[in-house]
């Protein structure tokens, strides 16, 4: 059994984290912070875990506290991290961050993108990129985790097994996207209100979004060069899921797709190849740490087209940060995520 702690528990991700982990057999939440909600029971603000952590509440974050712990998971906007993660390093603590801090290899560029100066670029050298799909066995040994974001989740399983083959214009890359609301945090915003968000859709962050450059360079070191990417989300009226439908113009004529995605994953417990012709659907994986791929060859054409889906809190976000804590400290894949999809 290992102790684990949550900074910003009061967030999507972070009540995710906890549903998640109150069925992990070889976990136990020790500490959990918000200094909004400070001496607040955790039961209380979320009725949904009452008789999962009745005895937990939200406290200020405390460095010494957590250190204690064998993990944090970082549940935070951008930048908490940065300030918190080197000292919890040096107790011995290892560290899952969830948000943007660690993902981006370049300073230059993650300050660019996200307003303001790196704060800890000398972790940058040791952070690993969460995709177990892809650094499985780096992850086991890391004691820094950047968890992937959501949208390059979801893009980046979905092309992989075109790039590393080799099949397909690395130039030429479009992946259209579609969110839930939960996308957009838990914090109070006109156009996440049910008024504005219901019945409707939209593109935004059309000529740029903050998760471009993570998904270009997972990309990039798939293709074992620099990639040319459209990348457009949108907002839908659900509160989880993520949609992505990925284009690419094959090199050449392949016959059989499926079989090379089908082989990709073949051991991946959280990628799901559907049979040919399949069309997966967002509720499928809600509440499932599970990514379902369906690949598809438009007739009398040289484009493939792949349908990816994940629940962004789940596989996009907490259940993928789960997947590291197994995996860094020697646990069952699966442990704490093997509840399948809630449907209806």
């Amino acid at each position: 059994m290992i102790k684990v702690g949550i900074v910003g528990g009061t967030g999507y991700t972070g009540v995710e984290l906890l549903r998640l982990l109150a069925q992990h057999p070889e976990v136990e939440v020790e500490a959990i912070t918000s200094r909004s909600e400070a001496g607040l029971s955790v039961a209380d603000l979320y009725p949904n875990l009452r008789g999962h952590y009745d005895g937990l509440t939200f406290s200020e974050p405390d460095a010494r506290r957590l250190g204690a712990c064998d993990a944090v998971f970082f549940a935070t906007p951008h930048g908490v991290a940065h300030a918190l993660a080197g000292e919890l390093l040096e107790h011995g603590t290892r560290v899952i961050d969830l948000s943007a801090d660690f993902r981006l290899r370049d300073v230059v560029e993650w300050a660019d993108w996200y307003g303001q100066p790196h704060g800890a670029p000398e972790l940058l050298d040791e952070a690993v990129y969460g995709l177990p799909e892809i650094n499985r066995d780096r992850i086991r040994e890391a004691r820094l985790i950047a968890v992937p974001g959501c949208y390059p989740t979801a893009v980046q399983l979905g092309l992989l097994p075109l790039l590393e083959a080799g099949l397909i214009d690395a130039d030429n890359l479009i992946a259209d996207c579609k969110s839930g609301v939960t996308g957009a945090g838990r914090g109070a915003k006109v156009p996440s209100l049910m008024a504005e968000a219901s019945e409707s859709m939209k593109a935004y962050g059309a000529s740029g979004h903050r998760h471009l450059p993570e998904i270009r360079q997972g990309l990039s070191d798939a293709a074992g060069r620099a990639v040319g990417l459209t990348f457009v989300p949108h907002l839908t009226p659900m509160i989880r899921g993520i949609h992505a439908t990925l284009y690419g113009r094959l090199n050449g004529s392949h016959d059989d797709l499926q079989a090379l995605f089908e082989q990709r994953f073949a051991d991946e417990p959280f990628v799901d190849v559907m049979p040919p012709g399949s069309h997966p659907e967002t509720r499928s994986v809600k509440g499932a740490n599970l990514c379902r791929l369906a690949v598809h060859r438009p007739a009398n054409s040289d484009m493939v087209v792949v349908l990816s889906v994940i629940d962004n809190l789940v596989k996009g976000a907490s259940g993928q940060a789960i997947h590291n804590l197994n995996l860094m400290f020697g646990f069952d894949e699966n442990a704490g995520l093997a509840a399948p999809a809630l449907m209806p």
